[in-house]
């Protein structure tokens, strides 16, 4: 899969196609034969495995991130009324999946290094109203997961990790996916795990939000045509849980991969005048799903950094909080600024598993070159 054609694509998943081609070929035929292509066996093994490596109890396999952080609200009870806090710099998903409940996202900035929640924000931004906190790991490292369950514990409110960009990342030696009441998990292609269309995943180690979860998810059904509360059809697929069970085997190397390439990107760019490289926090690891930079100019450099066969892609120029979408609740410019200067410099260079160290010299000697004379 390649998203950006020249001399170095945005992502490139070929050789990771290679390495698992045989066993996911092997896979498919069996499903085929079968017949079992919504909740088979296969499926039903990769909930288990899944939930097994995020050292949880419980996984659910949904139709995508959105519906994971969807149904998981449904299952921790957030109705219409309720309030909802997430970060202001995510992607829209994150927000979305309140607003299907008609509960209202409150907003909160973000801290300047990680780009997470800022725990020291988030105490001002809780009601009476508030059921739940939406902690998102963006691109590949934790949020500071000690200090927003310890506010969240206070005040009797559940939160829910959206680690849809963070898959086998760690926060203190304890696995994303293990830190909430409830996580959620996106399986989209561009996904540290990925598949080839759609998926997600909730985990949990509280069986009654599973037992809602399952019935939500299938129509709200106990037995063929017993349906005891109102569901959706949001399952995945039988196909899709062999690809992902596949990669699964491979997913750690993948990470320590990437972040080997991502420490290279930060020795080269370290120090360039206008560019800031990602901070990983100590006690924690980064996947790096995205590398994201900050640099001055970040439209002039995104341009000629293209114009020369280099992939690279902006985040979330526009915070949620400045989304026409989410103009009801009543934001202006200048509410959350750091999220606002993330969205006005941040530039995502290439950055997949198989990226070779050549690739990374060449991203970032043409790099040095546009921002020396971008300044």
């Amino acid at each position: 899969m390649c998203l950006v054609s020249g001399q170095v694509p945005f992502i490139d998943f070929s050789q990771q196609y290679q390495t698992i081609k045989d066993e996911i070929d092997v896979g498919l035929k069996n499903v085929f034969q079968k017949g079992n292509f919504i909740l088979g066996q296969e499926e039903k093994d990769f909930e288990q495995h899944f939930a097994a490596y995020c050292e949880s109890t419980y996984a659910i396999g949904v139709n995508s991130g959105t519906d994971a952080l969807y149904l998981a609200l449904c299952a921790l009870g957030v109705k219409a009324g309720d309030e909802v806090i997430l970060p202001s710099h995510t992607f829209i998903a994150s927000a979305l999946g309140i607003s299907y409940l008609g509960a209202k996202p409150v907003l909160v900035d973000i801290e300047e290094q990680t780009y997470n929640l800022d725990p020291q924000k988030l105490r001002a931004a809780i009601t009476d109203k508030t059921k739940a906190i939406i902690a998102v790991h963006l691109y590949g490292q934790a949020a500071n997961m000690d200090e927003i369950n310890a506010i969240a514990k206070e005040r009797g409110i559940k939160v829910i990790e959206d680690a849809a960009q963070a898959h086998g990342a760690r926060y203190k030696d304890q696995r994303i996916g293990s830190l909430g009441d409830v996580a959620c998990f996106s399986f989209y292609p561009t996904k540290s795990l990925g598949g080839f269309g759609d998926g997600g995943m909730i985990v949990t180690k509280d069986q009654a939000v599973y037992d809602k979860v399952m019935m939500l998810r299938d129509y709200g059904r106990k037995g063929r045509y017993a349906h005891v509360i109102k569901g959706v059809n949001s399952r995945l697929d039988t196909l899709q849980a062999v690809i992902l069970d596949a990669k699964l085997e491979y997913l750690d190397e993948w990470n320590r991969m990437r972040a080997e390439k991502g420490a290279y990107y930060n020795e080269l760019l370290t120090g360039i005048p206008g560019l800031i490289t990602p901070v990983t926090v100590s006690d924690r690891t980064h996947v790096f799903q995205t590398y994201a930079i900050r640099v001055k100019n970040r439209d002039r450099v995104l341009d000629q950094m293209q114009a020369r066969g280099i992939g690279v892609l902006i985040h979330y120029p526009i915070p949620v909080h400045l989304q026409e979408a989410y103009a009801d609740l009543g934001y202006a410019r200048g509410d959350f600024p750091v999220s606002e200067r993330l969205g006005d410099e941040e530039l995502s260079l290439p950055m997949f598993p198989h990226i070779t160290g050549e690739q990374v010299d060449t991203v970032c000697l043409t790099l040095k070159e546009i921002v020396s004379v971008a300044a």
